[in-house]
């Protein structure tokens, strides 16, 4: 019996989210809902303008957010990513202690922990700038010295943003899919964006090889398959991986599990800000298929608390996961 459901592990980062009315946004000169890498020293100044707004920090990551709606849920988690010795590694270590989610030996340093200024305009877009600080530095060292959190797991969930970290990142990858093939873990994998298939295809395609479980949107899904929509792309995708989940927003989400397909709907909702969906569907859908439910009726589960993250500000839930796991699986 192994002790943990799931081991996460990604781009350990600090969202800072800050809601800005039009006009305030518009100064800024920002290319509205992009995600744009940036080093520290541009992060520093981005986050002086919003120092007086107070923005609310939360703990997340693409994985991270998954790993922490699966323990949530009330599954056994572990995690592993790297944060530096600053304030915001003292807050990601704190709440993932608070949620009882093992992580392993994650601070580096004299290095800064890596930050999202999320900014949240009326229309529901978040526009992102990252820096990645020490999340970048992950590497198969790392996941050495915490390989008994991958061997003691039933899955190893790999965030695909780790494969644009060049070396670092790819070897982190190549060294978990490793040790989990031995110990019997079975991976799984979020392609994380399309760019990840359309710069790092070959590391995408080397990992996939070995993967279990394939999340993607259906943008990736095309680009991964060579596919002009979703549900062909889903149908190409049978000859690359086993089991894949593609959503498809509000056109609900494709499942391949153990032979088995079919479509689930999405819940019509008026989102409040639109990240966050995929993040919550892939640890809602492992949960479920951890915990003895079936597919069709944990990604049903998932597609609603999908639908619940997007109606309010911020990438997971923070009251009522439970409760809302419950209802929607009662139906």
């Amino acid at each position: 019996m192994k002790r943990f459901h799931l081991c996460g592990m990604g781009n350990a980062i600090v969202d800072l989210f800050v809601e800005v009315p039009e006009l305030e946004f518009e100064r800024l000169g920002f290319e509205r809902g992009t995600m744009r890498l940036v080093d520290f020293a541009e992060q520093q100044n981005i986050l002086a303008l919003f120092a007086e707004s107070d923005p609310r920090l939360v703990s997340g990551g693409s994985v991270a957010n998954s790993t922490i709606a699966f323990a949530q849920l009330g599954g056994k988690a572990a995690y592993i990513g790297c944060v530096g010795d600053d304030k915001y590694g003292f807050h990601y270590q704190s709440e993932f202690e608070r949620l009882a989610i093992a992580m392993g030996n994650p601070v580096v340093v004299n290095q800064p922990t890596g930050t999202c200024a999320a900014i949240i305009t009326p229309d529901a877009e978040r526009t992102m700038r990252t820096c990645l600080g020490v999340a970048a530095h992950l590497s198969g060292e790392h996941v050495k010295q915490d390989r008994e959190l991958i061997e003691q797991s039933a899955w190893l969930f790999v965030e695909g943003y780790l494969l644009s970290n060049n070396e670092p990142g790819q070897e982190a990858v190549r060294e978990a899919v490793a040790i989990a093939k031995v110990g019997g873990t079975k991976v799984a994998l979020t392609c994380s964006d399309a760019f990840i298939v359309h710069v790092f295809g070959a590391a995408l395609h080397e990992t996939l090889a070995q993967t279990d479980l394939f999340f993607c949107n259906a943008s990736e899904a095309c680009a991964v398959a060579n596919a002009p929509d979703a549900a062909t792309a889903f149908e190409k995708m049978k000859t690359i991986v086993p089991n894949v989940v593609v959503t498809d927003g509000p056109d609900g989400a494709y499942i391949r599990w153990h032979g088995e397909e079919f479509h689930v709907p999405a819940f019509p909702c008026t989102p409040k800000d639109l990240t966050g969906a995929g993040d919550m569907f892939a640890g809602a859908f492992l949960y479920g298929v951890t915990h003895g439910l079936a597919a069709d009726a944990a990604a049903r589960a998932a597609n609603f608390l999908a639908m619940r993250v997007i109606t309010q500000v911020g990438a997971r839930l923070h009251t009522g996961v439970v409760a809302d796991w419950k209802s929607a699986v009662a139906g």
